[in-house]
């Protein structure tokens, strides 16, 4: 049996990743609406950008976060 501890801890970690798809949801659809606004020769690619799918940008974040920079002469 969980304890109290181990409870919270999942729910608020289940919470997080809700709510960050939830708010990159959001903001592709107000940018998607932005796109409304842009002249057709810009609007193709305006919906494009604001069409990407949360799987993929977070797999993308995730790959140019794990790859380090490489800095000469710093650690």
């Amino acid at each position: 049996m969980m304890t109290l501890g181990i409870r919270v801890i999942l729910f608020i970690v289940l919470l997080a990743g809700c709510s960050n798809r939830a708010i990159y949801e959001n903001i592709q659809h107000q940018n998607r609406q932005d796109c409304q606004t842009l002249p057709p020769s810009q609007y193709d690619e305006c919906m494009e950008a604001a069409s990407k799918r949360y799987d993929e940008y977070k797999r993308e974040r995730d790959e140019m976060t794990d790859s380090k920079p490489t800095t000469p002469g710093l650690p």
